[in-house]
């Protein structure tokens, strides 16, 4: 039947209204508190719900690979170092671009999912699997020849050459990684959560038996951690798709495949390429502080420390990411009904929320700094020199939970262009020479690198609460638009 997107489409809710009978139960009148003049606590408690189990969905993929640095570590120092640094490398040049390409689909499959463009959502899944395949191919070459090229970047040619290994076996995974974070994306702006926990949850689980088997009962050892994280993103891409495939809800949205996904390369590519360069930028500028502490005296240590802490970061906006999945899937899916109002008081909601999770994130490093900072290392010098870091990451996990949900809804907009740019001026003319100036110059080292990375932060949350504020709330022109012949949903 032909789908009418007129502006009184029902916007999707999170999680779906409860029904009694076929009807939807209206809400019982309820005593104005106070805090719900703070902040709407029915449309927070729907996105704490969405939220927590993203939460688990993306720590769970992305404690894959640093299961692997950790098991690699605990061989000795230099293993260490070269897994810590092989593994952002990974980040920088082919990981952090796959998640990025898949950002597409949170503006395209949201909006298409808002305005009841089922069948579209198939379509997107499929021509963002075509893209990635392709640039993981690009990217692969590169991985293959990455120890002469971080030597080239005046890395210690022990530890480079050492990262070149983990890389190679590591190699495998990325072309799973970019169908992963598609079918993630595909699914999560269904409001399809359930599956992804499982099936990213079990993926980790496995993984740690994977990767103990391959380090400590074979002679793989170093190389058996980043070929573990290789299987396990493997299984974890075949656990959900077989989901995909097998499961009927998805009957009206899933035709199979065709060549019809190869006519939407240019249209996914337009969001698809500036989302990559949005993502991108961040992770770099993340990285790149850990080849600015190669370059440091007594770099195995100063690589260490600075690689442990971009990790934490990592993960803490891992925490984050839930809320800005949220946020963008909320956007998206009122953008697509025609409802530009709900999707900037979600925003506004989801903002909220993230000041209280970064609050909560910082009290637990504050107290359990040695705690986390041991498992990646037993050295004590390590452990010290990260407590040392500790009251910086706590500063910016702020900045960049806030940021988060900016950038999330960046994405349920269609505004990755202008995300992309903000992130560019923030970081590259302002955070990265500031950290450059107070690490060298000021003999500040790590401490003067975050730092920068701070002041980066804080800009860049700044040009995008200004971007939210400025810029006209509407849906992307394109497939989602188009009046298409479709079954009902089931």
């Amino acid at each position: 039947m032909a789908i009418d997107n007129s502006s009184n489409v029902r916007s999707p809710e999170l999680p779906p209204p409860v029904l009694s009978g076929g009807e939807e139960v209206a809400a019982a009148p309820t005593k104005q508190r106070w805090w719900n003049k703070i902040i709407d606590v029915k449309e927070a408690k729907n996105q704490i719900l969405f939220s927590l189990p993203m939460i688990v969905v993306n720590g769970s993929i992305y404690f894959i690979n640093l299961v692997s640095v950790m098991f690699a570590g605990h061989l000795g120092k230099l293993e260490l170092a070269a897994s810590n640094l092989g593994n952002s490398w990974a980040m920088v040049s082919g990981f952090s671009f796959m998640v990025g390409l898949s950002g597409a689909l949170e503006t395209l499959c949201g909006q298409g999912f808002g305005a009841g463009m089922y069948r579209m959502l198939g379509i997107h899944l499929q021509t963002s699997c075509i893209i990635s395949f392709f640039f993981s191919i690009v990217i692969a070459v590169i991985w293959w020849y990455s120890d002469m090229i971080l030597i080239l970047l005046r890395q210690d040619p022990e530890i480079a050459k050492e990262a070149g290994v983990f890389l190679k076996f590591l190699m495998p995974g990325l072309f799973a990684y970019g169908v992963l974070q598609n079918i993630v994306r595909f699914l999560q702006t269904q409001l399809i959560i359930l599956p992804l926990v499982v099936c990213s949850v079990g993926s980790l689980v496995i993984h740690i038996g994977i990767a103990y088997a391959l380090v400590h009962w074979t002679g793989l050892a170093f190389k058996g951690a980043s070929l573990a994280a290789s299987i396990s993103i493997w299984i974890a891409v075949l656990m959900l798709g077989l989901y995909v495939f097998l499961s009927s809800r998805f009957n009206h949205i899933w035709d199979g495949f065709s060549l019809e996904p190869f006519r939407h390369i240019f249209t996914n590519l337009k969001l698809a390429l500036p989302s990559a360069a949005m993502v991108c930028l961040e992770y770099w500028a993340f990285e790149l502080l850990v080849l600015l502490a190669g370059l440091m005296k007594n770099s195995e240590t100063s690589t260490s420390v600075v690689a442990m802490s971009v990790n934490t970061e990592t993960i803490a906006y891992m925490i984050s990411y839930g809320l800005s999945a949220a946020a963008s899937t909320r956007v998206a899916n009122e953008l697509g009904a025609g409802n530009p109002d709900k999707a900037k008081h979600a925003m506004a909601v989801t903002l909220k929320l993230s000041i209280i999770l970064a609050l909560i994130v910082d009290l637990a490093l504050f107290f359990g700094h040695n705690a986390w900072a041991s498992l990646f290392s037993d050295s004590a010098e390590i452990i010290s020199k990260f407590a040392s870091m500790t009251p910086l990451l706590l500063i910016s996990f702020v900045f960049d939970f806030f940021q988060g949900i900016l950038s999330g809804v960046a994405r349920g907009c269609g505004w990755q262009r202008w995300a992309m740019c903000i992130n560019f001026a923030t970081f590259y003319a302002i955070g990265m020479p500031i950290a450059v100036v107070l690490a060298f110059k000021y003999k500040l080292q790590g401490q003067g690198l975050w730092v920068g990375l701070i002041c980066g932060l804080a800009c860049q949350a700044s040009g995008l609460f200004l971007l939210t504020l400025l810029i006209r709330w509407k849906r992307v022109e394109g497939p989602t638009q188009s009046n298409i012949e479709i079954e009902p949903q089931a």
